[in-house]
C-alpha cells in the first residue's frame, strides 16, 4: 500500500500541476476574448481562428479541470446518502462508485475518443469556417482529459482504500450546494 500511496502522491502532483495550466488558459482566454472584441469594433477586422481558439481554450480548460476538481474533492455529487451516512460508509461509496462507475467510463470514453482524434489528425481535419483551424487537437484534448481523470480516479480509489485500512486519514466531507 505505501508504493500505491506514493504513486497517488505523484497522480495528485500532476493534477494539480495541470489545474494550474488551467488557470492559466482561463486568463488567455479571457484576454483573447477581449482582445477579439477590441479589435473587431475597434478596426472592424475579425477571424474566425480567434473564435475557435476560445472555444478551444475552454475546452482545454474543462477537460484538465476535471481531474483537478476530483482531486481536491470539489466535484459534483449526486446526494441521495452520501450527507446522511458516516464517515466510513461514505469511504465505501466512493470505493464503490470509482471502482464501477467512475474508472470503467473513463476508460471506455478514452477509448472511444481515441479513434475520433486518430482520423481527425490523419485526414489533417480543418474547421470548415473560413480561417479556421485545425481540429485534431481539441479532439486529442478530449482524450487526454478522460485519460487524467481516470488516472486520477485511481489516485482517489487508493487514498479511500488506504483510509478504510486505516493507513490514512482522508476527509470524506462535502458541502451540499445551496439550492
Amino acid at each position: 500500500m505505501t508504493a500505491l500511496l506514493k504513486i497517488s502522491k505523484l497522480i495528485d502532483a500532476l493534477s494539480s500541476l495541470v489545474g494550474r495550466i488551467g488557470d492559466y488558459l482561463v486568463l488567455l482566454c479571457c484576454l483573447i476574448s477581449a482582445g477579439n472584441a477590441l479589435v473587431r469594433y475597434t478596426f472592424h477586422y475579425s477571424s474566425n481562428a480567434w473564435l475557435e481558439i476560445q472555444w478551444y481554450l475552454f475546452a482545454y480548460v474543462v477537460m484538465l479541470g476535471s481531474s483537478y476538481t476530483l482531486c481536491r474533492n470539489e466535484h459534483i455529487r449526486v446526494d441521495l446518502i452520501y450527507g446522511a451516512v458516516s464517515e466510513r460508509k461514505r469511504l465505501w461509496i466512493d470505493v464503490i462508485g470509482f471502482t464501477f462507475f467512475m474508472l470503467p467510463i473513463c476508460v471506455i470514453c478514452a477509448v472511444l475518443c481515441w479513434p475520433f482524434f486518430e482520423r481527425s489528425f490523419l485526414l489533417g481535419e480543418m474547421s470548415e469556417n473560413a480561417g479556421g483551424l485545425i481540429r485534431w487537437p481539441v479532439k486529442f484534448m478530449i482524450f487526454i482529459g478522460f485519460v487524467l481523470l481516470a488516472v486520477q480516479g485511481f489516485s482517489e480509489l487508493v487514498k479511500r482504500i488506504a483510509a478504510l485500512r486505516g493507513d490514512i486519514q482522508i476527509s470524506t466531507d462535502y458541502e451540499k450546494p445551496a439550492q
